[in-house]
């Protein structure tokens, strides 16, 4: 029964999740935002003290049930060995394996040294939910726009246009091929080893390991019943249970409740533990592990820092505008700035989802790599729309109201004369000043000492949000004679 429970309670999850980064129309956010905030790391950017400290409690009193049910990557895995078993036709099994302590605490220490550097791009890459996030939005979110689109036209064929078409485009390169890469490995390790990423590669696995050593309910051998068939530790996806020695490594058990299953007398139990005689295997020095845990703790606040996106979107179907070469890239509003942005974010690409507008990209800048920025050519930011805020878990992105956005200067416009078809070709345009939504654009003759002269736009700095619409819309090809620069801190209007 708990077993059956804890199925249909990771399956209910991982659906909210991925419909949270596929939905396009916003509604999936007003419900199930929710579930973005309790994921770990998030959390403990986002300063959530309470949604950190119920975590932890849950690990203390129920071992790593997180794992098991909340993670999204770590119910992928559940169902990529599932699968493998089904097509293996019950003939795959597990086996026991000791704790690989050097690789864990290895590949923390190796994280914490790159961080250190400077390269929290690379640390964040490693965030179990940020992971799962690149890979729906990179490799299903085009899928289900496509599927999306098929029923808009046969709906549309019906007269009915309750579904609407929505603008499918792959959001750069770097993202695609960082997804591909992750699903691969992940896939890779799940097929053959069920939790082998959980218990030897993630932060947030090594953490609540730790903690999960000394949980109070955990599933336990009855060394009287138990006849060393080694049935549990065949199904223990986990390879944590040596069924000769009758012991469970409760700091890599992810509380499946599969050994309970299969074990037919009953010899496994979930149950409050006694601490009275130690049930895992040898421990390691408890100063060490205090270490360990404490540079988890640094990893896991900082490794979401790193994956910043690059982002092109709009309304507006543009196809052959160009980037242009910005001096400092452009972070969506809310953020503040671009070093609190790379210090919370965990490029999860949740924001990029939510853009209607298609503004968002992920950064392919080392730097900031797979993290949340702007560009114009495909639509622009429009002041009435705050779902990237809404949407943010971490509080990379702060929450912010229309009026709010209205007044935060993201960057300013720059015009660039030769690139201006009124004054190269001198036909009458106006198009960037007619579509300012802060008037910060005014028409000037281009000589100021003939009043009759064709017009060309003269940029207020002080009034413009950088919002892109002036880029967006601008005729000009390949490149848009105004572009917005970037500020490393926004400011108010």
């Amino acid at each position: 029964m708990v077993k059956r429970i804890r199925v249909i309670l990771a399956v209910l999850v991982i659906l909210s999740i991925s419909l949270l980064f596929l939905d396009f129309t916003g509604t999936a956010h007003f419900w199930l935002g929710w579930m973005a905030k309790i994921q770990f790391l998030p959390a403990i950017l986002a300063l959530n003290a309470g949604v950190v400290l119920f975590l932890l409690m849950l690990t203390l009193i129920l071992g790593r049930i997180y794992c098991s049910i909340i993670c999204p990557l770590g119910i992928f895995q559940d169902i990529v060995s599932w699968l493998s078993g089904k097509l293996q036709k019950g003939k795959r099994h597990f086996s026991y394996s000791p704790a690989k302590s050097w690789l864990r605490y290895g590949m923390l220490g190796i994280l914490v040294l790159v961080f250190l550097l400077g390269l929290q791009s690379i640390v964040a890459i490693f965030d179990p939910y940020a992971a799962f996030g690149r890979m729906v939005t990179s490799l299903l979110s085009p899928l289900y726009g496509w599927g999306n689109n098929l029923l808009a036209d046969w709906a549309e064929k019906m007269d009915s246009y309750a579904v609407y078409s929505v603008d499918v485009w792959i959001k750069g390169g770097a993202p695609l091929i960082l997804a591909i890469a992750t699903l691969v490995v992940i896939t890779i390790l799940a097929w053959r080893n069920g939790r082998t990423y959980c218990n030897t590669i993630c932060p947030v696995g090594t953490l609540l390991g730790f903690l999960s050593k000394y949980s109070l309910f955990v599933p336990t051998l009855n060394k009287e019943m138990c006849i060393s068939c080694g049935l549990c530790a065949r199904s223990c996806k986990a390879s944590c249970i040596d069924s000769k020695k009758k012991e469970i490594d409760y700091s890599r058990c992810v509380v499946c409740f599969d050994c309970m299953g299969t074990c037919k007398r009953g010899g496994v139990t979930y149950q409050r533990r006694s601490f009275k005689k130690s049930t895992s295997t040898p421990q390691v020095d408890t100063g060490r592990r205090a270490m360990l845990t404490a540079s988890a703790l640094l990893v896991a606040s900082t490794a979401v820092k790193a994956a910043k996106k690059h982002v092109d979107g709009g309304l507006a179907h543009i196809e052959d505008k160009q980037v242009p070469q910005r001096q400092t890239p452009i972070v969506p509003p809310g953020a503040l700035s671009i070093q609190n942005l790379t210090r919370r974010c965990t490029a999860c690409q949740l924001c990029v989802s939510a853009c209607p507008s298609q503004v968002l990209r992920p950064s392919s800048d080392l730097s900031r790599l797979m993290m949340p920025e702007s560009s114009f050519e495909r639509g622009y930011c429009r002041p009435e729309c705050t779902r990237c805020s809404n949407a943010c878990p971490t509080g990379a992105i702060q929450p912010i109201t229309p009026e709010e956005k209205s007044s935060i200067q993201v960057g300013h416009a720059v015009f660039i004369k030769n690139n201006c078809v009124a004054y190269t070709r001198g036909v009458l345009c106006g198009n960037c000043a007619r579509h300012c939504p802060v008037g910060a654009i005014t028409m000037v003759p281009s000589d100021p000492k003939d009043e009759s002269s064709i017009k060309i736009p003269a940029i207020d700095e002080e009034r413009c949000i950088g919002c892109g619409a002036c880029e967006n819309l601008c005729p000009s090809r390949p490149f848009s004679a105004i572009y917005v620069e970037g500020h490393e801190v926004h400011k108010i209007v």
